[in-house]
């Protein structure tokens, strides 16, 4: 019986994971999943650890960079609705792993729950997002965070509230986040709207044009922007083959036409020494290399 026996419906092989990324490069995935179920990826994650399988999660894509060879194993992408759905009961928010952050934040913010709105403009997943601890400047998701519900490596599925939380982590070290409860504070809507507008304006003002294949790099370093330190180090011109530092922020790497995953691991690479080297500090990497 071949690993995808059973399960030909929701996993496909060499599976092109560049158009998943916000830097669109890399390779294949051996396998890819988009399981339809909490019980179907349970099941697929048993049979892979039956046979040794690895099993990555594939959130939103805009903190990873896929190497070009590519990744061995499982990559499971929770796109279907049952990973995607917010709901709303009181002051308490429920949202699936896979929906998008911004969703679950204007379906706060239109139900008049308060505290979400200063992650506005933050791309990605509520799952990647409480994993890694999403900060806007303002706070972060995990003072929210009330419950995650979340899949062991065993295929189990268990509520999490112990959860702890500190700058851009989170305790939860399971193999799949699938949804989690935030508990909110009353506000009134219109305001709330009119902040959260103004949260999202400012981060889109930071960042790059939108149209680019891009990442963002490096951790803030005890409240000095790594862009800040990319600068000081003189590297704000710096360039890999066709990999190049953003003009619009030097904490974000830009993938030009005819870029690969080497260019970009050159790139961080050649900043992060560079920085160690000119200033004594040293640059963390936010960003997930496959």
């Amino acid at each position: 019986m071949s690993f995808v026996s059973g399960f030909e419906h929701i996993v496909r092989d060499n599976e092109p994971l560049a158009p998943y990324t916000w830097f669109r490069l890399g390779g294949v995935a051996e396998y890819f999943a988009e399981p339809t179920s909490d019980a179907e990826l349970s099941e697929l994650v048993r049979r892979c650890r039956a046979e040794d399988i690895a099993v990555r999660l594939l959130g939103g894509g805009s903190n990873l960079l896929v190497r070009d060879a590519g990744v061995r194993g499982l990559v499971v992408h929770l796109a279907a609705p049952a990973f995607c759905s917010i709901s709303t009961t009181g002051q308490t928010a429920t949202a699936g792993a896979g929906a998008k952050l911004g969703h679950l934040i204007s379906t706060a913010v239109r139900e008049g729950l308060a505290g979400l709105e200063q992650l506005a403009g933050i791309p990605g997943t509520v799952g990647g997002a409480v994993r890694g601890n999403s900060d806007g400047g303002g706070g972060d998701i995990g003072q929210w965070t009330k419950r995650a519900t979340v899949m062991t490596r065993a295929g189990e599925i268990v509520d999490r509230n112990d959860l702890r939380f500190s700058y851009r982590q989170s305790s939860l070290d399971e193999l799949v986040i699938l949804r989690a409860e935030f508990e909110l504070e009353a506000g009134d809507s219109s305001e709330l709207t009119k902040r959260m507008q103004k949260v999202w304006i400012a981060k889109k003002a930071a960042q790059p044009p939108g149209n680019q294949s891009l990442g963002y790099i490096f951790k803030d370093m005890g409240g000095v922007s790594a862009a800040s330190l990319v600068e000081q180090a003189g590297f704000r011109d710096a360039q890999v083959g066709t990999a190049t530092v953003s003009e619009h922020n030097a904490n974000f790497i830009v993938a030009q036409p005819g870029a690969s995953s080497n260019d970009v691991l050159g790139l961080i690479e050649l900043l992060r020494n560079g920085v160690s080297e000119r200033l004594g500090v040293d640059l963390e990497t936010q960003i997930e290399t496959w």
